[in-house]
């Protein structure tokens, strides 16, 4: 899937399907040492507020569930023009009164926000651009969710089984025991595996509820 540049709503897939790929990540990345940093993480993870992704340095990005059908995605990558165009663009022109206006607006007055798109009745949209901006660095941000095969790629040194760990996860039926095979089979030779931090099964557990990508609840430890 192709994202323009600046992004159009019609770039990213359906924010279920969004939701689904990153979560997986966020889920096979979660380690307890990584919880206890709190916002001071990198990575992919999930917590009450949603879905992060954080390079420590040149992106950052948020999404979150706003209520049935509903989901808002909000961040920054440093080849967004947005915040330093002339005149200054408004990123939550048109948007819904369900918005978490008060978050967004204080990202916007201390700089730190790129881009703004929300979800509901099945479509994304996002606030009115001038002609002339040339990115809001949706590409860079999210192509590594709206692109099938980069999403596959991050899944590059989870094992084997990533090809159906996504399907899983896109189906919305990625059992806690998915989880517990892939963890059982980490001693067995992959070249594929070159994870920098041992596995931890609790804190996998523990994403998997947050991110709610099964049908069956998934039992606290």
């Amino acid at each position: 899937m192709t994202i323009h540049r600046p992004g159009r709503p019609g770039d990213l897939p359906a924010a279920e399907l969004l939701w689904a790929r990153w979560a997986l990540v966020a889920v096979l990345e979660a380690t307890t040492a990584a919880e206890s940093r709190g916002v001071h993480r990198t990575g992919h993870w999930i917590d009450a507020g949603g879905l992060h992704l954080d390079d420590c340095g040149c992106t950052w990005w948020t999404l979150a569930r706003m209520g049935r059908g509903r989901f808002v995605l909000y961040g920054e990558d440093e080849s967004s023009a947005v915040k330093w165009h002339e005149p200054r663009v408004d990123m939550l022109a048109h948007g819904p009164d369900w918005l978490p206006h008060e978050t967004l607006r204080g990202l916007v007055g201390s700089w730190e926000l790129g881009c703004v798109y929300w979800y509901e009745n099945g479509a994304w949209s996002r606030a009115p651009y001038p002609d002339d901006l040339e990115d809001d660095g949706l590409d860079c941000g999210m192509s590594r969710f709206a692109d099938r095969g980069k999403a596959l790629g991050l899944l590059a040194g989870h094992g084997r089984a990533a090809q159906e760990l996504l399907e899983a996860a896109e189906a919305y039926r990625l059992a806690p025991q998915a989880l517990d095979a892939v963890v059982a089979g980490a001693g067995d030779e992959d070249p594929d595996d070159d994870r920098d931090e041992p596995w931890d099964l609790p804190a996998m557990h523990r994403a998997l509820r947050l991110a709610a990508l099964t049908a069956e609840p998934v039992p606290a430890p």
